[in-house]
């Protein structure tokens, strides 16, 4: 959260987030999530990297998801479905 307030200082058009979630706990997760949710209402722009898939799911509009470095699925988040997801991360939801 420190890193998300202090790259806010600069008032940034687009924030670039590379894994906010990682090594947080269950708790701390919720909170952030719900700090850049915040942040997407206010209507800033974000790239996020994230592996936590639910978390990605509930903030991202679009979603790109990348194997061995290549691209193998790109479109609105309403796309993504269970379908897609069974095919590209072999996980459920």
């Amino acid at each position: 959260m420190l890193a998300i307030g202090r790259a806010l200082l600069t008032n940034p058009s687009l924030l670039l987030l590379d894994e906010p979630s990682e090594g947080l706990s269950p708790l701390m997760v919720r909170e952030v999530s719900e700090i850049i949710l915040r942040l997407k209402e206010e209507g800033l722009t974000m790239l996020l990297v994230e592996q936590n898939l639910a978390m990605a799911k509930k903030i991202a509009d679009y979603i790109y998801i990348l194997n061995k470095g290549e691209v193998v699925f790109e479109g609105a988040a309403h796309l993504f479905d269970e379908e897609v997801q069974r095919k590209h991360l072999a996980l459920s939801s």
